[in-house]
């Protein structure tokens, strides 16, 4: 990594953090676009890891602005600010301070900040010599938010701000069309590449140290895929008959789907998404995995069934929602900047229609499974409450504690907890009313 490589990577960062953080665009789709403007792979993975380190922590370095600048930064000085994160959180991640200072230097002239050049470096320094002002960690939590938490989960609350600012490890799923698990681990093991196993999850792979995803072995090839533990459980929870009828109801970005059919061929599934953009997604992921033939795609509004269901019903239905993403912050941290509290009732609203249209779509004796990457007891708990308490032809099924805690309607799984997302999983039969 030459020096000039070193300022783009940080100009990078520093534009992806200014569109997130003062101009309401998601990280995702800011990284997916900037990561290839940057030929080293070195480098994606940093502007990666400066991006979630700012966006992890926020307040800690808005507040040391605060207290070394004489005056505040305006609104025409987004782009600064950004970079300025983006050398503070270099610091927070033990890089080699002098390298480090000196490549976001650099990246002020990079961006045209060259006459404030020298106060990028007054700063960084400042920060190196004097650390940062203690403050709430979680003061960027929007505080309705961090009510809900409160309420939800009183005894648990600092354990899930503090899991939602941490870097998750990294879990793999292989794949079982192209050999096993302890094949891959193998595989792993001759490139140097440390893994260890959970058997709660038997198509698992977890990774403590960061690595890039195009550096695993048979990546390109379908070998292996990246989806966290508690997603991967999605699968067991339904675990569909062998060649069964099985709807993904709302497939996109299509992890649950692929998982579904490298566990089983034979299975007749269709994946079913509101956005056809989306579905480009799960269809370019199923044939990097060799399964490009085996679902059926579909574009439309999964409550609408006058606009995509044939009145055959599944066996099977999977409805992991649209929801607050409140259990996966961590690795989605702006969630927390563009979440706002009249979501809520709409999503739950959402999720209550959508449980109501496709309850028709299973069959007798059939299964859906409702599940959310939400911690908000009213997305999930309170939410499979309703939908029994008005649906007489519903019974609710027993997950073991694989799943999280118990709550009667389902399991809950909270951010952390065993290296997992948030996850919630609620398992309803179809009986004669």
């Amino acid at each position: 990594m030459n020096a000039s490589s070193g300022a783009e990577s940080r100009a990078v960062a520093a534009r992806v953090l200014d569109a997130v953080l003062h101009r309401g665009r998601s990280l995702k789709p800011e990284l997916a676009a900037a990561l290839p403007t940057l030929k080293d792979p070195r480098d994606r993975a940093l502007v990666e890891a400066i991006c979630f380190a700012v966006l992890r922590r926020p307040a800690r370095y808005e507040a040391a602005l605060k207290d070394w600048m004489p005056r505040p930064l305006g609104k025409r000085d987004s782009d600064l600010r950004a970079l300025l994160y983006v050398g503070f959180a270099q610091l927070d991640l033990a890089l080699p301070a002098h390298a480090a200072l000196a490549a976001t230097v650099d990246a002020a002239r990079t961006i045209g900040r060259s006459h404030q050049a020298g106060m990028v470096n007054a700063l960084l320094r400042r920060a190196q010599r004097d650390g940062f002002p203690t403050i709430d960690a979680h003061a960027h939590w929007p505080a309705w938010l961090r009510a809900r938490v409160r309420r939800d989960w009183p005894a648990d609350e600092l354990a899930i701000l503090e899991a939602s600012a941490t870097a998750p490890p990294l879990w793999l799923r292989v794949n079982r069309g192209q050999g096993g698990r302890e094949a891959y681990r193998a595989r792993l093991g001759e490139a140097g590449i440390a893994a260890s196993v959970d058997e709660a999850l038997p198509d698992a792979l977890r990774l403590d140290e960061p690595i890039a995803i195009a550096a695993l072995p048979g990546f390109a090839d379908g070998a292996v895929s990246v989806q966290d533990g508690a997603a991967q459980l999605v699968a067991d929870a339904l675990s569909p008959p062998s060649g069964a009828r099985v709807l993904d109801a709302c497939a996109a970005p299509g992890g649950k789907t692929a998982h579904l059919l490298e566990r089983d061929p034979s299975l007749r599934l269709t994946a079913l998404d509101v956005d056809a953009a989306r579905l480009d997604t799960v269809r370019s992921g199923l044939a990097r995995l060799r399964l490009g033939a085996q679902a059926r795609l579909l574009a439309a509004d999964a409550s609408d069934l006058a606009a995509w269901w044939d009145g055959t019903p599944f066996d099977a239905v999977l409805l992991d929602a649209p929801c607050s993403a409140t259990g996966i912050v961590r690795r989605q941290p702006d969630v927390l900047m563009h979440r706002r509290e009249s979501d809520i009732a709409v999503m739950v609203a959402l999720q209550a229609r959508l449980l109501d249209a496709l309850w028709r779509t299973v069959a007798t004796g059939g299964v859906l499974v409702y599940a959310t990457c939400s911690i908000l007891k009213e997305e999930n708990e309170d939410q499979a409450r309703a939908f029994l308490a008005r649906t007489p032809d519903a019974r609710v099924e027993a997950l073991d504690a694989s799943y999280g805690r118990d709550r009667e309607v389902g399991r809950q799984r909270l951010p952390g907890e065993l290296g997992y997302d948030g996850f919630f999983y609620s398992r309803l039969r179809k009986v004669l009313s």
